[in-house]
């Protein structure tokens, strides 16, 4: 069967890793340590996807600087403190090497920042499998395009041969701004609700599902 795209980008957290529920815990155990409001878990995961600076200000809006300041501090150390024992959804190392294997370029846009994503990477030993990949500390945050757009011009991928996966709303408007199709999971951050108002050409509620897809018709 002919390729329908050349281009695949993901988003990371909630879409190839099964993150969502400890980047979740590690921001609302942030809140508490820093003596700011406690957060509902679920408002928590929503902001999944953004950049750090922005996520936080989707939860408390303009916070003294300090306390922002001391809540991303607490919050990374958090993170990395539970980092290494995140793993990549069953059979998501499998669908990427085979992806690559046929001939698809690969490609990762995330919310994390460099540090994040580059550990991550080592650690599931995916590194070699992506043609690029672009971050927090590189571009714009989601729904910004221009992760998308940069990712395009380094793959000399055209929008309409190319395809955006992810698990939040971020990822949905990003490739809509970007003019690209996009794939939703809701295996991740945010819900099959959530994410239906947003134009995707399919969602998927399993990542074994996302996959015989990509296999089949991509």
């Amino acid at each position: 069967m002919e390729k329908k795209f050349d281009l695949i980008v993901w988003d990371w957290d909630g879409t190839l890793a099964d993150s969502t529920g400890m980047i979740t815990n590690a921001i609302v155990q942030a809140a508490e340590q820093v003596g700011l409001p406690a957060l509902d878990p679920k408002a928590a995961s929503n902001i999944i996807g953004l950049g750090l600076r922005e996520s936080i200000h989707a939860l408390y809006g303009d916070l003294p600087t300090d306390k922002a300041q001391a809540l991303a501090l607490q919050y990374t150390a958090n993170y990395y403190a539970g980092e290494q024992a995140i793993p990549l959804f069953a059979g998501a190392k499998d669908t990427i090497i085979e992806l690559n294997r046929r001939g698809f370029k690969l490609a990762v846009a995330t919310g994390k920042g460099r540090r994040g994503l580059n550990l991550a990477l080592q650690h599931c030993g995916l590194g070699n499998f992506f043609h690029t990949t672009r971050t927090i500390d590189e571009c714009f945050s989601k729904p910004h395009p221009q992760m998308l757009d940069e990712i395009m011009d380094t793959c000399v991928a055209t929008p309409e041969r190319t395809l955006m996966i992810g698990d939040t709303s971020y990822d949905l408007q990003m490739a809509q701004n970007a003019s690209v199709q996009a794939v939703a999971v809701t295996f991740g951050a945010q819900s099959h609700d959530k994410l239906s108002a947003y134009n995707s050409i399919e969602m998927f509620h399993q990542f074994k599902d996302l996959s015989a897809w990509l296999l089949a018709h991509a």
